[in-house]
């Protein structure tokens, strides 16, 4: 998907091209992770579509829930959403800044020997 350091710098338009791809990758996440909040308050708190919405939508936005839980089913699906979506901020972060990090390494002619390296000192 990216260039080697071997190879000549990717152009711009190449670069925004895979920033907007990670960006498309990234949007995939967010809806397939608030589909399946949306779903656990529909089922399990027994919210309408309007309230889980809104409830997915603060806690994988990292606010927390708005309405009271009804039940003990309900308040372990919140926890576990809630560290789902934690861990989703942390792996679409990393999805967006591979393209950037990338064209900076590869700018600065690092290679993972040079990184060994420096990590044995």
């Amino acid at each position: 998907m990216f260039e080697t350091s071997n190879q000549p710098h990717a152009s711009r338009a190449v670069f925004i091209l895979r920033l907007f791809g990670c960006l498309a990758i990234s949007m995939l996440i967010v809806f397939a992770a608030l589909a399946v909040g949306v779903l656990g308050y529909h089922h399990l708190a027994h919210f309408g579509w309007v309230d889980s919405l809104l409830n997915a939508s603060m806690i994988l936005g990292g606010m927390g829930p708005v309405d009271p839980l009804p039940c003990n089913e309900a308040k372990l699906f919140a926890s576990a959403y809630a560290l789902f979506s934690g861990l989703v901020l942390v792996m679409l972060t990393g999805l967006m800044l591979t393209p950037i990090a990338h064209r900076l390494l590869h700018r600065l002619h690092v290679d993972e020997s040079d990184l060994d390296d420096k990590s044995e000192r």
